[in-house]
C-alpha cells in the first residue's frame, strides 16, 4: 500500500514557497509516496509535480508587502463567508485524501493568517483513530518576530500539533536559531535536511538555451520590477552590452504590466515569462542577476554561476539580505542593495561578477531527496488500520 501525504502551502505575493513544495512534491513523488498538494495561492502555469496531484483551494494573495489585507481571486477583500468556505475545501481535501503524513509549508512559523482553517483541521487530525504524522517544513530563515509572545505560540503549536520539523537549510551556514532563537524548545523533533534545490539544470555548448547570457530574474512575484527596468538600462554601460540580457518575469506580475516591460525593451534586452528551464538558464548563463530569495540563490549556487544579488527588502522582510549578506562575505556573491540600484552600479557590479570566479560555496543541496527519505522512513513505521 502507497503511504499518503497530504501537503498544504500558501503562497500570499511570491512563488517561493510555492516553488520549494513542489520540487519537495517531486522528490516524494519520486520515492514512491502518493502525494495531493493542496495549493491555497494563485494557479502557475507550468508547475512540475512529477506525477502528483494538485488541489486548488479558493485561491487568496497579498495586495500590500505586510500581508494584512487579503483578496480573493476576483480582488475582492475576503470576508468570514469567504474563509468559510475556504476552509470547507481545505477539509474536504482531507477527508478525500485521508493521509498517513500531514505536511504543512511554513506552518505554525508563518501564515498566521491562514489560523481559522489549518487549526481546525489539526483538530480533527490529531483526534482520528489513524492519526497522521504532522510534519512542518520550513525554509532556513525566519521574519523577526516583533509583537511579543508571538514565538511562544508558534512554540506551543509546534508541541501541541506536530511530529516533526523539517529545517531546509545546513547549520553549517545559517543555524536555524540565529532567526528563530527558540529553536531549542522543540527538542528532537527538528532535523535539518540541507537545502532544498531544483537540480534539474544541464549544462551545455555554446546552443544551449542562456549561453554567454545575462539572465535577470525577479522571482515569480509582484515586487520586482524596479531591478527588471534597472537592468533594461543597465546593459547599455555594461562590458557585457554586447551580449543578450534575458529578463524573466514572473507569473504574478499583470498581463499589462508584462507588457509593458516588453514594449520598453530597448534592442539586446529579451523579455519573457518565467520559464520552466530556469536552472538550465543559470548553467549556462554568463551571469545571475537576482533578488535574494530561497530558491534562486540556491539554483544559482548550485548551478555554479556567477551572481549579482538585489535582495529584496521591502515590507517585513529580512530574510533575502541575512541571506545574501552571509553568502557575500563567503565571496560566492556580489551584493546591490536595492536602496542604492541604479543602472550605473547594477553594471558595475555585473562587470565585476562576469571578470570573477564562478560560485564556489560548499551548500548541502540534498534537502529534497532526504526529507523525501525521512518522511518515507516515518510513513512506513506506522501501524494504520484501512
Amino acid at each position: 500500500m502507497k503511504r499518503r501525504v497530504l501537503f498544504y502551502v500558501q503562497h500570499l505575493l511570491g512563488i517561493g514557497h510555492l516553488r520549494r513544495a513542489a520540487t519537495l512534491v517531486r522528490a516524494m513523488d519520486a520515492a514512491g509516496l502518493e502525494v495531493t498538494l493542496v495549493s491555497g495561492g494563485s494557479p502557475v502555469p507550468g508547475l512540475d509535480l512529477g506525477g502528483a496531484r494538485l488541489w486548488q483551494l479558493p485561491p487568496v494573495r497579498a495586495v500590500d508587502l505586510y500581508f494584512k489585507e487579503l483578496v480573493d481571486e476576483n480582488d475582492q477583500l475576503i470576508d468570514d463567508a469567504w474563509r468559510a468556505r475556504r476552509a470547507d475545501a481545505l477539509m474536504t481535501a482531507w477527508q478525500e485524501t485521508n493521509p498517513h503524513i500531514l505536511m504543512f509549508e511554513l506552518f505554525p512559523f508563518g501564515r498566521r493568517q491562514m489560523r481559522f482553517e489549518l487549526l481546525p483541521l489539526l483538530d480533527v487530525a490529531i483526534a482520528q483513530l489513524n492519526r497522521p504524522k504532522i510534519i512542518c517544513s520550513v525554509r532556513d530563515i525566519l521574519v523577526g518576530q516583533k509583537k511579543p509572545g508571538r514565538n511562544d505560540e508558534m512554540i506551543d503549536l509546534i508541541n501541541r500539533y506536530f511530529d516533526h520539523v523539517l529545517l531546509h537549510g545546513d547549520p553549517n551556514l545559517i543555524p536555524f536559531d540565529q532567526t528563530f532563537p527558540h529553536a531549542e524548545r522543540m527538542g528532537d523533533k527538528s532535523a535539518y535536511t540541507g537545502y532544498v534545490v531544483d537540480t534539474s539544470g544541464v549544462k551545455g555548448d555554446e546552443d544551449s538555451p542562456g549561453f554567454g547570457e545575462v539572465i535577470v530574474s525577479a522571482g515569480g512575484g509582484a515586487v520586482g520590477d524596479q531591478l527588471l527596468r534597472t537592468a533594461m538600462l543597465a546593459r547599455a554601460t555594461s562590458t557585457l552590452s554586447d551580449r543578450p540580457w534575458r529578463l524573466l518575469v514572473g507569473y504574478t506580475v499583470p498581463e499589462t504590466e508584462f507588457s509593458a516591460l516588453k514594449s520598453e525593451a530597448p534592442e539586446g534586452v529579451i523579455v519573457e515569462r518565467a520559464r520552466p528551464d530556469f536552472t538550465s538558464l543559470l548553467a549556462n548563463c554568463a551571469v545571475s542577476v537576482s533578488q535574494g530569495g530561497y530558491n534562486t540563490i540556491m539554483e544559482t549556487l548550485h548551478a555554479g554561476a556567477r551572481a549579482v544579488v538585489v535582495p529584496y527588502a521591502g515590507g517585513i522582510e529580512t530574510e533575502q539580505t541575512l541571506r545574501a549578506r552571509l553568502l557575500s562575505e563567503q565571496g560566492v556573491l556580489h551584493i546591490v542593495d536595492e536602496d542604492a540600484l541604479s543602472p550605473h552600479i547594477l553594471a558595475k557590479a555585473v562587470d565585476k561578477a562576469a571578470n570573477g570566479p564562478p560560485s564556489g560555496a560548499f551548500i548541502d543541496t540534498g534537502g529534497a531527496k532526504r526529507s523525501a527519505a525521512m518522511i518515507c522512513a516515518w510513513a512506513n513505521a506506522m501501524t494504520w488500520a484501512d
